[in-house]
């Protein structure tokens, strides 16, 4: 990652872009690489922190098993019955509890809730903020006490 901040706008657009190119990685299983690579070759990247897009596709490709292990006691349902859109907003949600601590989880949440009522099913919002909530009880459980706390 550069040394530099990008706009918040930025990386709302590569979180965008990465559940995108997850999604694709799902239903074709292409490699992430290629399929990132064919991002920036295709779309309009100037407004989009690459750096972040980049990592976020990487990381929970090569994260997935764990990052599962981490969601499914959450999930109360099936995992296999999950639309692939809110796998991976959920994916992508629980890596940044997990790897970016320096974003508040509430930040992080209400993120994966706008990818989720964007793109996913007519409820998934609500599903991708419950599962969330519940997860980062468990992996940001100190600062999760503390904001909880403070209502």
């Amino acid at each position: 990652m550069s040394g530099k901040q990008q706009p918040f706008a930025d990386r709302q657009r590569a979180r965008r872009r990465a559940l995108q190119s997850l999604y694709q990685w799902q239903l074709t299983g292409q490699d992430i690489k290629d399929i990132q690579r064919q991002f920036c070759e295709e779309q309009d990247m100037s407004t989009v922190d690459v750096d972040f897009f980049n990592e976020i596709g990487r990381q929970v490709v090569e994260h997935q098993a764990e990052l599962d292990a981490d969601l499914l006691p959450f999930l109360q349902r099936d995992a296999a019955t999950l639309d692939p859109l809110e796998r991976a907003v959920l994916w992508i949600g629980a890596y940044e509890l997990k790897h970016h601590r320096y974003t508040p989880y509430r930040v992080v949440i209400n993120e994966a809730v706008d990818l989720a009522a964007r793109f996913a099913s007519e409820q998934g919002h609500a599903f991708v903020n419950g599962v969330l909530d519940r997860a980062a009880s468990k992996l940001r459980a100190e600062e999760y006490a503390e904001q909880t706390k403070e209502k």
